[in-house]
């Protein structure tokens, strides 16, 4: 008795798309050195069973069986007695309809014909009767001699003829290359069934299983399958499930982390915003004291900071407003350069204390855009307060319309250091990532530039 261990390895074995392509090999193997001699074997077979019985679909028997008759009926007669012949004869031309018959006697001379023929000979010389039986040698018609007498002695013959197509089948059964090479056909096609098959049903699977990557939930994530089979594709199969199981895990513990960071940030800028108030509530009761020009500096510096954090605070509120979908936006039709004259306008007396040139070369026609006002003048405050951090050392600010590589865009320049980081993804900022989100979903493109000589952002109108 085999152990579980073993029975269910040989199970497994069976149930392999290996196992099963070893089998079709296997056949295909053995088609050639066993199923031809096999079939060989079999057509021999059946053709010597076929020739015997080939006689019971004649009507009267096989040539050899008609030679034993006339030989047989033969033996019974004497030339002596020729009413016997003529009436035998007729006998035999009523059971043998098709056959024509006559007799000849020992003088030579042609006796009963049935039917008449006119071509015999009305009495027969030695040339004539060997003339007759070297034509009849394996002719058409079939015939059959035979001299009288119990023991064949008397001179006297009688002759029996029969069409051929009588006596032999045009195809015998069983004969036999048709059926051998339909044989050998049907065992091929069966081979080539068979492997189409296996491979159908693997590509069948497959596919499946591809569907089944391409099409994804609610989550955006794959669905599982369902297992079909432990070979090798059900292994993928599992492995895949087992895939999409770690990618949902994976989705849930991100989505709890984002949750989680999103309550932090909240919680932290409200936990902030109480000491910031006290502080710059002190420090507005200190810039009332006496105290030295280094001090007064000093609050500054203190109140920038704080205003700085504020400001920090407030974009944090606002992105994880943005990520969680709850800041919505309604796209209006805006003169937009409209917009940034306004807003510009706004931090011009920041600018001028920084003392950082402005420079606002718009046109004064409008250019109408559909856009949210407040996210559009919250895109170039962020802008604006980049600049005014990271760039006053370049004393410079423009803004203008250009047109890099044929597409309008509004473009603002500073003569700062440049950022080290010049895009988002690389960390440039939580206001440049308000930015980011702001113009992705008013449908607008944008794109920065920033090295040692400045930095220019573009934004794409359409």
């Amino acid at each position: 008795m085999k152990k579980p261990s073993q029975r269910s390895s040989g199970m497994k074995f069976r149930q392999t798309l290996l196992s099963r392509y070893m089998f079709i090999i296997l056949f295909a193997f053995l088609f050639i050195p066993i199923v031809f001699p096999l079939s060989s074997l079999l057509y021999v077979v059946i053709q010597e069973n076929t020739h015997t019985s080939d006689a019971d679909y004649l009507k009267y028997g096989s040539g050899n069986d008609l030679i034993a008759m006339w030989h047989t009926q033969a033996s019974l007669l004497r030339e002596g007695d020729a009413a016997a012949i003529d009436s035998r004869l007729h006998e035999l031309k009523q059971k043998y309809a098709e056959a024509s018959f006559f007799w000849v006697d020992s003088s030579g001379s042609t006796r009963l014909q049935l039917p008449q023929q006119e071509q015999l000979p009305r009495r027969w010389m030695p040339a004539d009767a060997i003339q007759f039986m070297k034509k009849s040698i394996d002719s058409d018609p079939f015939t059959v001699v035979s001299f009288l007498g119990s023991e064949h002695e008397e001179p006297a013959f009688m002759v029996m003829q029969l069409p051929r197509s009588i006596i032999q089948l045009d195809r015998p059964i069983g004969t036999g290359t048709p059926f051998y090479i339909a044989f050998l056909f049907i065992m091929l096609a069966l081979f080539f069934l068979i492997s189409l098959l296996f491979f159908r049903h693997i590509r069948k699977r497959l596919l499946g299983l591809q569907a089944a990557m391409a099409l994804h939930g609610d989550n955006g994530l794959p669905q599982p399958i369902a297992l079909n089979k432990p070979d090798e594709i059900g292994q993928l199969e599992a492995a895949f499930n087992h895939m999409v199981e770690q990618l949902r895990e994976s989705a849930e513990r991100e989505r709890a982390e984002e949750e989680l960071r999103k309550r932090l940030i909240a919680s932290l800028s409200h936990d902030l915003r109480t000491p910031l108030t006290v502080m710059s509530s002190h420090l507005y009761s200190l810039q009332k004291e006496s105290i030295s020009t280094t001090g007064h500096a000093s609050i500054k510096q203190m109140e920038q900071k704080i205003a700085s954090i504020s400001s920090l605070i407030e974009n944090l509120l606002s992105y994880t407003l943005m990520t969680s979908g709850r800041y919505p936006l309604q796209l209006e039709r805006q003169d937009l350069l409209r917009i940034v004259r306004e807003s510009a306008a706004s931090w011009f007396p920041l600018w001028e204390q920084e003392g950082i040139a402005a420079e606002v070369e718009l046109p004064d026609e409008q250019m109408l855009q559909d856009v949210d006002k407040d996210a559009f003048r919250r895109v170039l405050d962020n802008l604006f307060q980049n600049v005014t951090r990271h760039a006053v050392s370049g004393k410079y600010i423009g803004i203008k319309l250009e047109k890099p590589q044929g597409r309008t865009a509004l473009v603002i320049h500073d003569h700062g250091s440049g950022l080290e980081n010049d895009s988002i993804s690389k960390g440039a900022g939580i206001g440049l990532a308000i930015v980011d989100y702001l113009l992705h979903e008013m449908n607008l493109e944008w794109h920065m530039d920033s090295h040692a000589a400045g930095t220019s952002v573009y934004i794409f109108l359409r």
